[in-house]
């Protein structure tokens, strides 16, 4: 069985993590495979969101802690460089948005992969631990980068160093996720929101995304010399000459990701 589905469907990629009986821990065979689904979602033109969830009652729930006491056993610092940092950084390298639906807990490095894609979405049974310091660690996957930017170092902090499990009201209400919704209507509805982006610019998409990463460390003069290179670039798309005919006459916009 795969520990990841895959497939595309009306321009959306559609990503499912498949270990449902390890709450979808990860352990090498399926964060080299997230790679690989990651990088042909970057290639693929017909792709245009990527829709990342998980099968069963968790979202993912990290490492597989069951990897780490076999026989020859990767260590944390193959598992961090070969494992879980590449996946960070392919996430917010992908030129496309992705949508991240958690459908369950996500705990240590699931909820860090989950908090570093674009649009976070909550079904009201999640929940978000930050369970690291429950076995001695520390918060790896970017978590310590994403998550003070998201609420603020004194709750990150707190949120870290206690352990502490955050509901998906929670979330929401802090700005850790962007909406959560009732489980009977989150999967419809979390959908909707990755439909509506695979219709949307898809460059343009790209260029705020490229924008929003930079702005984590650029000056102010960076950031406005950022945004004149990418609002040129925006400018001279296929789908910037659609939105303005559309707009001038009147009609709803048909872009192609060009």
């Amino acid at each position: 069985m795969q520990p990841i589905l895959f497939e595309t469907k009306n321009n959306i990629a559609f990503l499912h993590l498949n270990r449902p009986e390890k709450f979808n821990s990860f352990n090498q065979e399926m964060a080299l495979l997230f790679q690989k689904l990651l990088d042909e979602c970057a290639a693929d033109k017909n792709i245009r969101c990527v829709y990342l969830t998980g099968i069963g009652k968790a979202f993912s729930a990290g490492q597989d802690l069951g990897e780490l006491v076999e026989e020859n056993a990767p260590g944390f610092d193959k598992i961090l460089s070969e494992h879980y940092n590449p996946i960070i950084q392919k996430i917010r390298n992908l030129p496309k948005p992705i949508v991240c639906a958690v459908n369950g807990v996500a705990a240590g490095a699931g909820a860090n992969i989950a908090l570093c894609c674009d649009i976070v979405l909550a079904s009201t049974s999640a929940s978000f631990i930050q369970a690291f310091s429950k076995i001695g660690l520390i918060p790896d996957s970017g978590g310590t980068y994403f998550l003070p930017r998201l609420i603020g170092f004194q709750k990150a902090a707190a949120i870290m160093m206690l352990g502490d499990k955050v509901n998906a009201t929670e979330a929401e209400k802090i700005g850790m996720v962007y909406k959560s919704f009732p489980d009977e209507i989150f999967s419809e509805e979390s959908i909707k929101i990755a439909t509506t982006l695979s219709q949307m610019p898809t460059k343009a998409l790209a260029f705020t995304k490229e924008a929003l990463n930079n702005s984590l460390q650029n000056s102010l003069e960076q950031q406005l010399q950022l945004e004149d290179k990418l609002q040129y670039a925006s400018a001279h798309t296929e789908d910037y000459n659609e939105g303005v005919q559309a707009f001038l006459q009147k009609r709803t916009p048909l872009f192609k990701g060009q």
